[in-house]
């Protein structure tokens, strides 16, 4: 089993979610650090702080020397995909090839509707989303990127510098909708993270990931599997690490724990010993 740890970027400073990612560096059996691509809080004062996502994701990168760095995950919807690319690029550079490209289709009206960002129909916005994604490749992977999309198109475009990664930073895809989500992690992704409640309801999410990289000609086997663990304030270490083996009993490559809102980077030295003996 692998670990890997993610933060909260609301209700927080930039100051305490670097040194959280900077302890955790120190600690090798935490392979990577994520965060989140949201604009608000997504709990408690809807109107406090939140950091974004890929302008620390850069500082963090930075900052940082070994663990591997994501955000978990970029919301597309909220980004031009040519953007994205060249954003990723950019970080996977200052990271020196520790970027873990992240990215979903987007879901989250309220900010939308705050910014005055389009959130489209399900089915325009996945859509949208596998365009983006083959766009992203396309600019990551090809001196001169062309595609002609319904959303999407890049004329003779450039992105240059390339990402330290090649191909191109592996990509991680977020959710769990059976028919275009997994789909589109069977097409395109190296991680599929999900957030589910238990290892039964992750159970068949996988046989259906399983079976479109059948029909795709695709090795599962490529594609890590990824689920988070949350560790509440009220919550002991030993509880989640409890949650974190059933996790592993059950096929999961790599459980990301999700720190408790505005932790310390004391936290990081014990829950590593606490994970230990399941590594």
């Amino acid at each position: 089993m692998r670990f890997a740890i993610k933060t909260r970027p609301e209700h927080t400073t930039w100051q305490r979610m670097r040194d959280v990612w900077i302890a955790a560096d120190e600690f090798e059996i935490f392979e990577s650090a994520w965060h989140w691509d949201h604009f608000y809080p997504l709990s408690g004062d809807m109107t406090g702080p939140n950091l974004e996502a890929w302008t620390t994701l850069a500082a963090l990168a930075q900052a940082t020397s070994r663990i591997r760095v994501g955000c978990q995950v970029t919301g597309m919807i909220y980004r031009h995909p040519a953007v994205l690319a060249n954003m990723a690029a950019t970080t996977d550079i200052i990271s020196d090839g520790r970027l873990e490209l992240g990215v979903g289709a987007g879901w989250n009206q309220m900010e939308c509707d705050a910014y005055g960002i389009e959130l489209p129909p399900l089915k325009e916005r996945f859509d949208r989303f596998d365009e983006g994604v083959q766009a992203m490749i396309a600019l990551l992977t090809e001196p001169v990127a062309n595609f002609d999309g319904q959303y999407v198109k890049l004329t003779d475009a450039y992105c240059n510098p390339k990402a330290v990664q090649r191909p191109h930073p592996p990509i991680t895809i977020g959710g769990k909708g059976p028919k275009r989500t997994l789909r589109a992690v069977a097409r395109w992704a190296q991680q599929w993270n999900v957030i589910v409640a238990s290892p039964e309801e992750w159970k068949p999410l996988k046989e259906i990931l399983v079976g479109h990289c059948e029909e795709l000609g695709r090795d599962p086997g490529e594609i890590t599997c990824s689920v988070n663990v949350r560790i509440d304030s009220d919550q002991t270490l030993d509880q989640a690490v409890a949650e974190a083996s059933a996790y592993g009993e059950a096929g999961v490559d790599l459980v990301i724990m999700n720190l408790p809102l505005d932790t310390p980077p004391s936290i990081l030295e014990p829950l590593a010993k606490a994970l230990a003996p399941i590594a």
